[in-house]
């Protein structure tokens, strides 16, 4: 079971995982037996529990892909919760919000819990490719000798890179900057924002940003590239994911930016 509006990947398991048409189309057939609830919704979940199918439920703690989607503090404890109740795995996509996008090593770390296997990428190699799949308790014992492969899996190189990433993250006190210099661009686009007719809502945690408006922004995209500042656009809301060593100064050009940009709509 994930959750509509998802994002879990490209291959075909994954992407049949994906709770978005948009991003399948073209591909099918795709991997059948998944159910695609709407994230956020504890009883979407529950209304599943008499159906023997039913396995796992794989859910990004915050939704990237579909514009910075943050659920209710409680919503990921209720479902593992759920999840213990039923014997089915609880499966967490940290491929965008972890390696201290949120301000902590791990989003699921804000709720205080662990689950049954967490999916890395992105940030792990910082610009070198890996992905990783953890796993603890019965979960770790499903995978045996043969059953996968990967031809450059475990590489010596990019396991190095991505130990170095861990490590530069805890001595330059990474995560803290991350929380700070979030809370500093949050705090400036709303004051710089509040009396703008086209702002709906200002999302955040940690340095995983969304401004949504009330009219399509996607001609921002050029715009911003046109001024030397990589955005995203999904639907109607501005995504914002800057570097995680962002400095003060650089942040200040990208609120201004940014405000400029909306301003201009």
């Amino acid at each position: 079971m994930t959750a509509n509006q998802s994002f879990h990947g490209r291959t075909m398991a994954t992407l049949s995982a994906t709770g978005n048409p948009k991003v399948q189309s073209g591909f099918a057939p795709l991997v059948s037996e998944f159910i695609h609830v709407d994230f956020n919704d504890v009883d979407a979940i529950s209304a599943h529990t008499n159906n023997t199918n039913v396995v796992a439920v794989m859910l990004e703690p915050i939704q990237g892909e579909s514009g910075v989607i943050i659920p209710d503090e409680n919503y990921l404890n209720q479902v593992q919760l759920i999840c213990q109740e039923n014997n089915w795995l609880f499966i967490l996509d940290e491929v965008q919000t972890g390696i201290g996008r949120t301000g902590k090593l791990f989003a699921h770390e804000y709720n205080n819990l662990i689950p049954d296997v967490l999916t890395l990428a992105k940030g792990l190699g910082n610009g070198v490719p890996i992905s990783t799949c953890l796993a603890k308790g019965k979960a770790a014992e499903l995978f045996q000798p043969g059953s996968h492969g990967s031809t450059f899996g475990g590489n010596p190189l990019v396991c190095k890179t991505a130990l170095s990433v861990l490590e530069v993250i805890e001595k330059d006190d990474i995560l803290n900057n991350a929380t700070q210099m979030g809370e500093y661009l949050v705090s400036n686009f709303k004051s710089k924002l509040a009396n703008s007719t086209k702002v709906v809502e200002i999302r955040a945690k940690g340095l995983m940003l969304a401004i949504e408006l009330n009219q399509d922004c996607s001609a921002l995209l050029q715009k911003a590239l046109d001024k030397k500042l990589l955005i995203n656009i999904t639907g109607q809301s501005i995504r914002l994911l800057p570097p995680l060593v962002i400095s003060k100064a650089e942040a200040n050009i990208l609120i201004n930016t940014v405000c400029e940009l909306i301003d201009a709509l």
